[in-house]
C-alpha cells in the first residue's frame, strides 16, 4: 500500500473521552465541534491554513475568548478527517494512505486549504499523493471504496471520475505488456522471503494473468461505482465478452438467489437463500434489473444458461415486466444454445396451473421464430440443393431448437394440468421442415397420451396431426404400430408408409440386381465400345465377388420383415372389430388416397416411386385388408 508522511513534530494531541486536547502548554482559544467530538485548539495555526475557518472566526462577535465555538458537522470525513487536518495545521506527523486520502482531500477542499493560505498546503499535498494512488490498481480500488463515506464531495473534486478512469485504463490494457501492479503481485519475493532485485528471479516465474484478473476486485464495489466502471470500460472499447463475464461474476457475488436456483428441485432452498443473504429481497431485485440493463446486446456474448438463470431469479424476485421481457428476448435470440434442463422453469405465478412455466417458453420460442423462421416455397419434405446451400445458417439453429422443444414437451407432458391447446401451440410453432425425423415429437405425444387417458378420440387424432408418420424411423414406426394409445387411423398410416418404404427398397434392390446381371453379359451391349466409366464399374463389380448373392439375401430379409408386419396387422384386426370399416374409410377399393395429414404431398411422392400407382396402391390396400 502506498503511503506518504507529512509533518515533523511529535504527537501533540491526546484524547479524553469525546474531547481532543492540545498539549502545547497554551490555553485553548477556540473549540470546534464535529459530530460528538470536540477539539480544543488555537486560532493561529488554523487561520494560517484554512480560508473557511478564517471567515468563520472573523464573523464571530468579540466576546469572551473562551466562548469561541465553531460547529463543523458537515465536514467530509467527520471527526476522523478533521483530526488529521488539525494535526497538519500543527505540523504534527501524519501518514496518508489510500484509505484516508479521499476524506482528507475532500476535507481540505471544504476548509479551503489552498496555496493562498500557505505554501504546500493540504490540497496540494493530497493531490500529489492521489496521483501516486492512481498509479496502483489495489490502492485505487481502496480509494474508490472510501468515496462513499464523503458522498457528493468526492465527485465535486473529481476523485470518483479519476479513480474510474484509472481502473478502466488498466482493465482494458494487457497486464502482460504493461505489468500493472495487480492484486497479489505487488511484491515479488524469492522462496526465502526476500524481495528480489528488480523483481527478477531465475528460479520462479510469475503466474500468468488472464483477462479476468480484475473481476473479483471490482465485485466488492457498490453498484453505483461498479456501473460507472462498466460504462467506462465499454466506452474505451473493452470486448463485450469481458464485460459480460464481469457482470456475471458481479451478479453471482451479490445476488445469492442466482446460485441457488439451478433446477426445479432447488426451489425448496429459496427462502433460506434470501434469509442468509446480506442484501434484502428488494435490493436484489433492483440490482438484478440494473444488471440486465448493462448486459451487452450482441448475440452469444452472455451464455444462454446464465440468461435463463437470471430469468428464473427475476421471476422469484418479481422483477419488473420490462426486465423479464428483455431477458426473454435475449434468450430467444440464442435459444439454439440452450440446454433442456435450463428450460424447465418452475411456474411461480399466483395461480399455478402447470408445474412448469409453459407460457414463458412459448414467448421465448415465438421470439426465436420471428428471427430465424424463413418461409420455404417448396415442399418441406423435399428441399432443393440451392435452398439447402443458402439456408444452411437458418436451418441448423432451427433444427437444434426443434430437438430442444421436442425434449421439453416430453418433460412437461406428464403434467396432468397441461391443457391440450398449450401442448399443441408449443409443438406447432416448429415448422415441419425443421424436424428431419419426427421421433422426438412422437415420443412427446406418446407421453402426453399416457398421462391424459381421458382424451376423446377426436382430441387424440388432433394431437397426432402434429407428427408426420412418413418421417418416423424404423424403431419409432415399429413402436407406433403396436401402440394401443394411438388412434386406429394413425396406426394404419404408419403401416402404410412402412409398406411403401419396403416396396421402394425392394424395387431399388431389384434394380441393382438387374444391373449386375446385365453387366455380367457384355454381349447385351450390342458391340458398343466401353467407356472409362463402364470399365471402372466392371472392375468394381469384379472386386465385390459375391455381390449378387448379398443382394438376394437382403431381398429375402426384407420379404420376411414384410411378412412379419402382415402378421402383426392380422393380430390387430382380430382385436379391433372396427377394422372392418377400414377399406371404406380409407378407400382401398377406390383410387388410393393415403390417410396422412397432407394427402396431396403423399400422392406425389408415391407417384414418383412407381409409375403404375393406382394398381399398386389397390393391391396394397387389398393386402392390408387381408
Amino acid at each position: 500500500m502506498a503511503t506518504m508522511k507529512l509533518g515533523i513534530k511529535p504527537e501533540a494531541f491526546h484524547r479524553e473521552g469525546q474531547t481532543w486536547l492540545c498539549s502545547s502548554g497554551l490555553p485553548s482559544d477556540v473549540t470546534i465541534e464535529v459530530g460528538d467530538m470536540s477539539f480544543h485548539l488555537h486560532k493561529f495555526p488554523l487561520l494560517s491554513k484554512s480560508g473557511f475557518l478564517e471567515k468563520l472566526i472573523e464573523q464571530l462577535p468579540n466576546e469572551d475568548e473562551s466562548g469561541c465555538v465553531l460547529k463543523l458537522h458537515d465536514i467530509p470525513g467527520g471527526a476522523k478527517a478533521f483530526e488529521l487536518v488539525a494535526k497538519f495545521c500543527y505540523d504534527v506527523k501524519i501518514e496518508l494512505t489510500s484509505l484516508n486520502i479521499v476524506s482528507l482531500r475532500c476535507a481540505a477542499e471544504y476548509l479551503q486549504m489552498t496555496e493562498e493560505h500557505g505554501e504546500g498546503n493540504l490540497i496540494s499535498q493530497t493531490e500529489v499523493f492521489l496521483n501516486e494512488v492512481f498509479g496502483n490498481w489495489t490502492d485505487t480500488i481502496k480509494a474508490l471504496e472510501t468515496c462513499e463515506e464523503v458522498g457528493s464531495y468526492a465527485e465535486e473534486v473529481h476523485i470518483v471520475s479519476r479513480c474510474i478512469d484509472s481502473l478502466a485504463i488498466k482493465a482494458c490494457a494487457d497486464p502482460q505488456l504493461f505489468n500493472w501492479p495487480v492484486k497479489g503481485q505487488e511484491n515479488v519475493r524469492s522462496p526465502n522471503g526476500t524481495v528480489l532485485w528488480n523483481g527478477i528471479s531465475s528460479t520462479t516465474k510469475p503466474q500468468p494473468t488472464g483477462e479476468d484478473w480484475w473481476y473479483e476486485d471490482v465485485s466488492f464495489l457498490r453498484f453505483p461505482l461498479y456501473k460507472l466502471l462498466i460504462l467506462s470500460v465499454e466506452a474505451k472499447g473493452l470486448k463485450s465478452e469481458n464485460i459480460a463475464a464481469s457482470l456475471i461474476h458481479y451478479a453471482k457475488k451479490n445476488i445469492p438467489l442466482i446460485n441457488n436456483q439451478s433446477s426445479f428441485n432447488d426451489m425448496n432452498h429459496v427462502a433460506s437463500g434470501i434469509t442468509a443473504s446480506t442484501n434484502s429481497e428488494v435490493d436484489q431485485r433492483l440490482l438484478l434489473e440494473e444488471l440486465v440493463g448493462l448486459l451487452p446486446s450482441a448475440k452469444g456474448v452472455t451464455t444462454t444458461n446464465f440468461l435463463l438463470r437470471l430469468l428464473r431469479t427475476a421471476m422469484i424476485l418479481h422483477a419488473s415486466p420490462s426486465c423479464r421481457e428483455s431477458l426473454e428476448k435475449k434468450i430467444g435470440s440464442q435459444l439454439d444454445q440452450a440446454l433442456l434442463v435450463d428450460l424447465l422453469i418452475p411456474n411461480m405465478g399466483y395461480t399455478v396451473e402447470t408445474l412448469y412455466d409453459i407460457d414463458c417458453i412459448q414467448r421465448i420460442l415465438d421470439h426465436f421464430m420471428s428471427i430465424y423462421h424463413a418461409p420455404i416455397a417448396s415442399s418441406p419434405c423435399i428441399i432443393e440443393e440451392g435452398q439447402m446451400v443458402s439456408g444452411t445458417d437458418t436451418l441448423t439453429p432451427m433444427t437444434m431448437v426443434a430437438n430442444l422443444v421436442d425434449g421439453y414437451l416430453a418433460e412437461v407432458a406428464p403434467d396432468v394440468n397441461l391443457k391440450l391447446p398449450k401442448f399443441q401451440a408449443l409443438a406447432a410453432a416448429i415448422p415441419d421442415y425443421a424436424r428431419p425425423l419426427d421421433d422426438g415429437i412422437y415420443h412427446a405425444i406418446d407421453v402426453y397420451l399416457k398421462a391424459h387417458p381421458w382424451l376423446s378420440d377426436s382430441e387424440r387424432e388432433q394431437l397426432c396431426r402434429l407428427m408426420n408418420c412418413q418421417k418416423l424411423s424404423l424403431e419409432a414406426s415399429t413402436h407406433a404400430a403396436q401402440n394401443e394409445r394411438l388412434p386406429l387411423r394413425v396406426i394404419v398410416q404408419v403401416l402404410f408408409f412402412e409398406q411403401l418404404r419396403l416396396r421402394t427398397s425392394i424395387s431399388g434392390w431389384f434394380f441393382v440386381s438387374e444391373n449386375l446381371e446385365n453387366s455380367q453379359h457384355p454381349n447385351g451391349n450390342l458391340g458398343l465400345p466401353k467407356n472409362d466409366c463402364t470399365k471402372a464399374m466392371e472392375e468394381g463389380r469384379a472386386d465385390e465377388g459375391g455381390g449378387g448373392k448379398d443382394v438376394k439375401e437382403r431381398v429375402s430379409e426384407l420379404e420376411r420383415e414384410c411378412l412379419g408386419m402382415k402378421m402383426e396387422l392380422e393380430k390387430l384386426v382380430k382385436t379391433k372389430k372396427s377394422w372392418s370399416l377400414i377399406p371404406k374409410k380409407l378407400g382401398f377399393g377406390r383410387k388410393s388416397q393415403p390417410c396422412i395429414p397432407k394427402p396431396d404431398d403423399i400422392m406425389e411422392q408415391t407417384t414418383s416411386v412407381s409409375a403404375p400407382q393406382n394398381n399398386e396402391n389397390g393391391d396394397l390396400g387389398q393386402r392390408v385388408v387381408a
